[in-house]
């Protein structure tokens, strides 16, 4: 896979088990890469390898004046130069390709888990380990996956230089063919620690990252209540730890560091010790003798391989531990239809949980008291299991379970409309094509939810487009608007999209009493021959709706229109209105009455 390639046709099915196990997956898709990186490392390491001997038989012969043999020396020294140049490039050149098509392959996934999931995702996991995940924990996988393989170039390497130092020169081949495996494998004994720390450093920074998108993201609310120096202050806070955290790591891979460097010295040393007094024995030659220095000197470079390799996992594996959580989250536990057959999403929306039915072709409202309760109601009804470990029992549309109809086809299907929608930076005209039947012009859905003040404002905040709101950029997250514009946009995109079945979620809450009973007769109006799903407590929503639905502890306990409710469900009055019962009683008794005159005069 090259760079040029990207994306990914198919990302694959990744191994979620374990963090190691994700990783080992990974590197294992990409067994191409890290081959060729393996090659050219070990053309790099092994040039360098071969240096030694030239540089021995060079100093040889100078000492036995042969000049046949210097100039052998000097063009072994110019060929293994040549390799190493050439060795050095291409590992680099192959060793970033994989990083950057490890990082690229994970990526994916999580995007194909993020549209799989949709607006759970952040309810299940923090929108601040989302972040994370997705960026730091991305590159630090992909640093793995790069360090893979120049770690195994390295190790073969240092496997060729102590085997070929034996058969070279036996001596000191076997001193050196003993101390470059503990020199190898002296850092073990500090990685447990090493890794711990990292750990804990990686666990403060994801919540540092956690509280900066929390506070970001309610920065007008904090503004609003005067609590930015509170918030800023935690966040110091929260910054002072990672960077102790941070501290108190390096400080272990400082140790690793100096172990790596201290011990190859102290190797360097016996030889050099030793490698003399043979010498002065007659045992060997000078030139013998500064091969083999030179040899034991060059080790230090695939040495350093080894504490990369335990740097990059140590970092790494926390990382890839929380993409694998990421990636392990589901949409619904699915269930496979009997026979594969493609079965039709129409008819009225069941919720065998809570006992809510919706009809099919009219406009339901649903009563729940707690926002939160309604939060999950939507979820379930969009195919979502509101929270890990809660009842996964699929939602019916037309007697089929969600869960058995494909992605696609249960999204088509069912539109969810949070209560704080989401809107793409872009154009009016972008954010309204999306997806769709075809059978609701923009216009309509605009008009619908009532966005003619919304045109007018983008009309006027963009001079190069011609006065054409429809041309006007709409910010990031449509900060630029006001929350009642945003909804009002975001409710005539779910129009324009047409679903078999919308769920709307407090689509008025930021809007005032006017403009939201006219919402709701265009919505009525609008969505006839559909399924609608209104939760909302508001009397204005509530009274254009076909039926009401109250929703008392996870259950569905009464059905009935607005006023026959207010009536005779004392739960659903506490939940709509905060009136006496006397007060109530005399509002509907007088309700009642001009009902009657009205239909007198008529």
């Amino acid at each position: 896979m090259q760079i040029q390639d990207l994306p990914y046709a198919d990302p694959g099915v990744p191994d979620i088990r374990s963090g190691p196990r994700f990783l080992f997956w990974l590197g294992r898709s990409q067994l191409g890469g890290q081959v060729k990186s393996l090659l050219w490392g070990l053309l790099h390491h092994l040039g360098i390898a071969g240096l030694p001997l030239g540089t021995g038989i060079a100093v040889q012969a100078v000492v036995d004046r042969d000049g046949g043999r210097l100039a052998l020396a000097g063009g072994l020294l110019a060929v293994l130069g040549a390799a190493i140049a050439i060795g050095d490039v291409m590992l680099h050149r192959t060793a970033v390709t994989n990083w950057i098509t490890a990082a690229a392959r994970v990526q994916q996934l999580l995007s194909r888990k993020t549209a799989e999931l949709g607006s759970v995702l952040t309810r299940r996991v923090a929108a601040g380990e989302v972040v994370a995940v997705s960026t730091g924990d991305v590159e630090k996988i992909g640093w793995f996956v790069e360090a893979l393989s120049r770690f195994a170039a390295g190790a073969v390497a240092l496997v060729v230089i102590c085997v070929g130092l034996t058969v070279y020169q036996p001596a000191l081949g076997v001193v050196v063919a003993v101390g470059v495996p503990v020199l190898a494998l002296a850092v073990l004994p500090l990685l447990p620690r090493a890794t711990r720390r990292a750990d804990v450093q990686r666990e403060k920074a994801g919540k540092a990252t956690e509280l900066a998108s929390d506070t970001v993201a309610g920065l007008r609310v904090l503004r609003g209540i005067g609590g930015e120096d509170l918030f800023l202050g935690r966040y110091r806070a929260a910054s002072q730890e990672v960077r102790k955290a941070a501290v108190h790591s390096a400080r272990m891979w400082a140790l690793i560091s100096a172990v790596q460097v201290v011990l190859p010295g102290v190797l360097l040393i016996v030889v050099v010790a030793y490698g003399t007094r043979l010498a002065l024995d007659g045992r060997i030659t000078v030139g013998e003798l500064v091969t083999v220095y030179s040899a034991v000197a060059l080790t230090y470079h695939p040495l350093r391989n080894f504490e990369e390799i335990a740097m990059a996992y140590s970092f790494s594996r926390p990382s890839a531990k929380r993409a694998a959580r990421v990636l392990a989250l589901t949409r619904t536990t699915t269930a496979t239809a009997a026979g594969g057959e493609e079965r039709a999403a129409t008819g009225d929306l069941y919720d065998p949980l809570t006992g809510l039915l919706a009809p099919a072709g009219r406009l339901t409202a649903v009563v729940c008291g707690d926002p939160d309760v309604a939060g999950r109601l939507a979820d379930r009804l969009g195919g979502h299991p509101a929270e890990p470990g809660a009842d996964h029992t699929s939602v019916l549309l037309g007697g089929v379970p969600l869960d058995e109809l494909p992605l696609e086809s249960a999204r088509t299907a069912v539109l969810v409309q949070d209560k704080d929608p989401v809107l793409l930076s872009g154009t009016l005209r972008d954010l309204l094509d999306v997806p769709s039947s075809g059978a609701v012009p923009a216009a309509d859905a605009l008009t619908a939810a009532q966005c003619d003040d919304v045109l007018d404002a983008l009309a006027q905040a963009s001079v190069d487009t011609g006065g054409d709101p429809m041309r006007t950029r709409i910010t990031e997250r449509g900060r630029s608007l006001s929350g009642g514009q945003r909804q009002r946009l975001a409710l005539a995109r779910s129009l324009v999209a047409d679903p078999e079945v919308l769920v709307l979620d407090e689509p008025t809450s930021a809007v005032d009493a006017h403009t939201e009973s006219r919402v709701a007769v265009g919505v009525r109006e609008l969505r006839k021959a559909r399924t609608t799903v209104v939760l909302a407590s508001s009397p204005l929503l509530l009274d254009r709706a076909d039926r009401v639905v109250l929703v008392h502890e996870g259950q569905a306990v009464a059905v009935g229109t607005h006023r026959e409710l207010l009536a005779t469900e004392p739960r659903y009055r506490a939940v709509v209105t905060r009136e006496t019962d006397e007060e109530l009683a005399t509002a509907v008794g007088l309700a009642d009455e001009l009902e009657a005159l009205e239909g007198e005069t008529a």
